[in-house]
């Protein structure tokens, strides 16, 4: 069975090169240099593996096809009413850097439909489930927020003052998911707080733009830095903030040219 890569990155690759190994035909896209040959890859697929970066998302969904299940690997998406066009999408999403997947390390991932886990089940991947895609986009997307502000106060992972942000960042998820029509539990699976662990600490670029912050507050980033299209989206009122989520709000005020 053939199944379409949308996005050759990193992460685009290392689940591709899962579904490889157990089988599967696999086709990459990479707009960055094909831009001519996503008919071909699109070409006799049965389902559609969608890994570009989030911004990169509104302009690819067009031209996708509607009737094809498509697992959604891409991270920064607030909201499910991204996909209300397509008939079958599940999402896949969690705390695992590309490098660790492809070295077969432990890793857990979070999940929104079985044929996922079906998929991409192997020794070293494992998964926790919830019907709750709204909530896994959003947390997706947050934890790239706050692992910027993190790498800007200058957190160390495992330090008190780390471990006490954590648990701040993990209750206003909590806060903005419930006031986004999501369930705040699904901030306690592993694509909430176990995605925000990870992400707040190196090699994440999000915290290591923070850190780049903290030393040159005019900076811009010169790779992708998911979590600036994600707050940019937020600043937009494309999700609505509570007021006791006060480090997001201290972000979005900080971050002026976002």
């Amino acid at each position: 069975m053939k199944i379409a890569i949308l996005g050759a990155g990193a992460f685009g690759t290392a689940l591709g090169g899962i579904l490889a190994e157990k089988g599967y035909d696999i086709d990459y896209y990479d707009r960055k240099v094909e831009a001519e040959r996503l008919k071909d890859v699109l070409f006799d697929a049965k389902i559609l593996v969608l890994a570009v970066p989030s911004k990169a998302v509104p302009h690819l969904l067009p031209y996708l096809p509607k009737n094809i299940p498509m697992v959604v690997a891409t991270k920064g998406i607030l909201s499910a009413k991204t996909f209300q066009d397509f008939k079958d999408y599940m999402i896949i999403s969690g705390p695992g850097f590309a490098v660790d997947i492809k070295a077969h390390h432990q890793t857990t991932l979070t999940v929104t439909d079985e044929r996922v886990r079906e998929m991409f089940q192997t020794e070293y991947l494992n998964f926790d489930f919830t019907d709750d895609e709204n909530g896994v986009l959003m947390c997706g997307a947050l934890k790239n927020v706050y692992a910027i502000l993190a790498g800007r106060l200058g957190l160390k992972a495992g330090t008190p003052k780390w471990e006490e942000y954590i648990q701040a960042a993990t209750q206003e998820m909590r806060e903005i998911l419930a006031a986004n029509d999501a369930d705040p539990a699904t901030v306690d699976l592993v694509c909430g707080i176990g995605d925000l662990r990870l992400t707040c600490n190196l090699p994440s670029r999000n915290y290591e733009f923070g850190q780049i912050l903290s030393r040159d507050s005019n900076a811009r980033p010169e790779k992708t830095v998911e979590g600036i299209t994600a707050l940019a989206k937020i600043k937009r009122g494309e999700l609505k903030v509570p007021e006791a989520a006060a480090k997001m709000h201290q972000l979005m005020e900080e971050m002026t040219w976002v």
